[in-house]
């Protein structure tokens, strides 16, 4: 039979009451939530009929944070955080907390190189903001994500693809090559394991900041963006997969979409047939292979690049200047709206710091 929340809830606090002496280093809130994340995890998608629940192992799918829903308004104390049941912690914090924002919660999370801490911070004075804006041909712009370029503008201008993945390689090999030689289970292993940990996260934590940046310049030209609604995880199934899983195409029209959605504009999604092979001036279609990499129309004569031509294509389809029309704003959809709840900071900004688990007497 189904365990609902308020059963598992009221067996934790039974045993809390009877052995007490054993659980009295976890706190009482951060199980309940643990619980009610892993109910929503496991029930709500069988619910919407996605998938069947599935159980990890001690490997892959296990949970690295937990949560204090509630916490005093002032745990922070200089570089030191107090939190229920552990106690004053040291921390490094990258910023200071803005005047007249209220402490909701805390997460504490484990990453390859170390601990961290997130604030969620309530600002009631801030406004709801609303995605109203119509897309028109003035405050639209079209993009093209390419593996050649990341990404080329309806404009004509071009972002080029950092290679953060492959540019580290060199470092990779040196450290899986020392990883293999080393006994498992061992002390050196685990260390070996740690660095490559740390510099896998090191370079995605170099391609984040690249999508962020990119998708701040490009909210800055527009109100409107336009993109291709691509099969990403189908198309990192092929043999592109390395350099479509090193663009990170996911993850930045994540961002793009949440941060146009946090400053009030819009992103959306097109259907990608024929973009390049229609031609952005006449709309006839005109046939080519992926190496031809000039678009040259013989209806109306027109000559520009490829991806200049889909970007152009990408940003009609957008605005309504198309017979295949936009297929709706990215920003409506479950997984834009579900990674969303990650990044949103409209209401709830996040406030995160290093952690440095030494506990302070």
């Amino acid at each position: 039979p189904r365990c609902h929340f308020s059963y598992q809830l009221s067996v934790i606090s039974y045993q809390f009451l009877a052995v007490s002496f054993k659980l009295s280093v976890f706190s009482t809130s951060s199980c309940s939530f643990g619980i009610k994340n892993t109910e929503y995890s496991f029930f709500y998608p069988l619910k919407r009929g996605d998938f069947r629940p599935q159980f990890f192992g001690k490997g892959k799918g296990r949970y690295r944070s937990f949560t204090y829903p509630q916490i005093k308004l002032n745990c922070i104390e200089g570089n030191k955080i107090n939190l229920p049941k552990i106690g004053k912690v040291k921390l490094i914090q990258h910023r200071l907390i803005p005047e007249g924002l209220t402490i909701k919660s805390v997460t504490i999370s484990r990453k390859a190189d170390g601990y961290y801490v997130s604030l969620s911070l309530e600002y009631k004075s801030v406004p709801a903001l609303t995605t109203n804006v119509e897309p028109t041909l003035k405050n639209t712009l079209g993009i093209d994500m390419e593996l050649k370029e990341f990404l080329v503008t309806s404009e004509g201008e071009s972002v080029p693809i950092p290679h953060k993945y492959r540019k580290s390689q060199q470092r990779l090999k040196t450290l899986q090559k020392g990883l293999s030689r080393k006994k498992k289970g061992s002390k050196r292993w685990l260390n070996s394991v740690k660095a490559v940990a740390k510099q896998h996260k090191k370079i995605a934590d170099k391609r984040k900041d690249f999508h962020f940046k990119t998708a701040n310049e490009l909210l800055s030209k527009a109100e409107v963006i336009a993109h291709e609604n691509l099969n990403i995880k189908g198309q990192a199934l092929t043999s592109l997969s390395k350099s479509i899983n090193d663009a990170g195409w996911g993850q930045f029209l994540t961002i793009l979409t949440v941060k146009a959605g946090n400053a009030g504009q819009k992103t959306i999604a097109v259907n990608p047939k024929n973009t390049s092979q229609d031609c952005s001036n006449c709309g006839e279609k005109v046939p080519k292979k992926l190496n031809i990499r000039t678009h040259s129309c013989p209806h109306c004569g027109i000559v520009i690049d490829r991806d200049l031509n889909a970007a152009i294509n990408i940003k009609n389809r957008a605005v309504g200047h198309s017979v295949l029309k936009a297929r709706g704003a990215r920003c409506n959809s479950r997984a834009a709206k579900r990674e969303s709840l990650h990044y949103s900071a409209s209401l709830v900004w996040e406030y995160v710091t290093q952690l440095n688990f030494t506990k302070s007497h």
